[in-house]
């Protein structure tokens, strides 16, 4: 646990240096070549899952104090996710109006091209057919911090978020029980006690493929040899297991969903992908007008060095498919007494059972990941 913290310590080192860093002229080189040649600056959820796992790193450690100072900045970062987003949407009509006076009014006609729209519609057309969870929050980051500040006896703020991840994931009844517990404690009725959680980490979350399509530019004539963008789509992967089967005593629990990673992923890509378009076209529109220009020279050194960008826009279409690869599909719990024998067995559906021994304490998380069917199950124990 304490190398995992250094680890995601350097990690976010890099995502505060280039979240700080002026963008500005990192951008000019994703319209001339393509995104692959921008260093890869993270995404919103990157930042919260990189301070979660910090967090619950530290909870193992049993420094509550460093896993309270990770939470907040988790909970910090989903509060100003929607913000940035703004600002990135207001950088991006001043990109478009600063290509737009170099190319004479193409770059616009381009970006707002209805036959775009009608093209990725019908070559991605799960493009936005999702439900996305409010404002770029993770349910899984709250509702983990949530059950940490009702562990450390901070009630007033294990309340409020364990309150925000049922307003989120309301089919989910240990989340349920943990804010009506959570509630009676904050009115010294009763103190959380003798419960035990099973986090599942389950399987692997989404992945980035490259989608490439011809573009009908308004530039675009028999003398432009290629036109093209290269996109990004999301590639989405599967659970290890529905659910895990937690048995304890004469009792048996179902884990149930917490936060799924897709719509989280999903959520954020699709705010990214008008930006990621829109620079594409811009790049593309740039190329073209290259190609005409040297064609429309209509000699053979200028059809020559045509043929030379056509095949350097071909080569340098390429799309930006970085992701975080080893984040889960996504986060289940189940929520239960710890039996009168300390002792739990975990089973997931069709796999072999594993017994888990709850050792002397009040409350204790047992987290499990299985990134796919069959794997041998990662098991921490950590305990208050």
């Amino acid at each position: 646990h304490e190398e995992s913290a250094k680890y995601f310590d350097r990690s976010e080192e890099l995502l505060n240096y280039y979240d700080y860093r002026n963008k500005g002229v990192d951008s000019v080189g994703s319209t001339v070549v393509n995104e692959n040649l921008i260093p890869y600056v993270g995404q919103e959820y990157d930042g919260v899952m990189v301070n979660t796992y910090k967090a619950l790193d530290f909870m193992a450690l049993g420094k509550d104090d460093l896993a309270r100072v990770e939470f907040n900045r988790a909970l910090d970062r989903q509060r100003r996710a929607k913000e940035k987003f703004a600002e990135e949407i207001n950088k991006l009509q001043r990109e478009i109006e600063q290509e737009d006076s170099k190319n004479k009014s193409q770059v616009r006609q381009n970006v707002e091209n209805p036959q775009i729209d009608a093209l990725l519609s019908q070559e991605y057309p799960s493009l936005y057919e999702f439900e996305a969870y409010p404002d770029f929050v993770n349910p899984f980051t709250t509702y983990i911090a949530g059950v940490y500040f009702n562990l450390v006896g901070d009630y007033a703020k294990a309340a409020d978020l364990l309150k925000e991840s049922y307003g989120m994931v309301q089919n989910n009844r240990y989340i349920a029980e943990d804010f009506a517990v959570t509630e009676k404690a904050l009115n010294g009725q009763q103190k959380l006690q003798d419960t035990v959680w099973v986090i599942f980490e389950n399987g692997l979350g989404p992945i980035k493929e490259e989608l490439r399509i011809d573009l009908p530019l308004f530039i675009a004539t028999n003398k432009v040899k290629y036109v093209g963008i290269a996109l990004p789509k999301l590639s989405f992967r599967e659970q290890a297991y529905p659910h895990l089967l937690v048995r304890a005593g004469a009792d048996t629990y179902l884990t149930q969903t917490v936060a799924d990673m897709d719509r989280v992923v999903q959520t954020e890509f699709k705010q990214d992908f008008k930006g990621i378009l829109t620079r594409a076209i811009i790049s593309a529109t740039a190329k073209a007008v290259a190609q005409y220009a040297l064609e429309d020279q209509g000699n053979s050194g200028g059809s020559m060095a045509s043929i030379f960008v056509a095949v350097y826009s071909f080569a340098t279409t390429a799309a930006d498919v970085r992701i975080w690869t080893t984040l889960p599909k996504d986060f289940q719990v189940a929520r239960l007494t710890i039996p009168a024998d300390r002792s739990i067995t975990v089973a997931p559906p069709g796999g072999t059972p594993f017994v888990v021994e709850i050792p002397d304490c009040k409350n204790a998380v047992v987290y499990i990941r299985i990134p796919f069917r069959e794997a041998v199950p990662v098991c921490d124990l950590i305990t208050y």
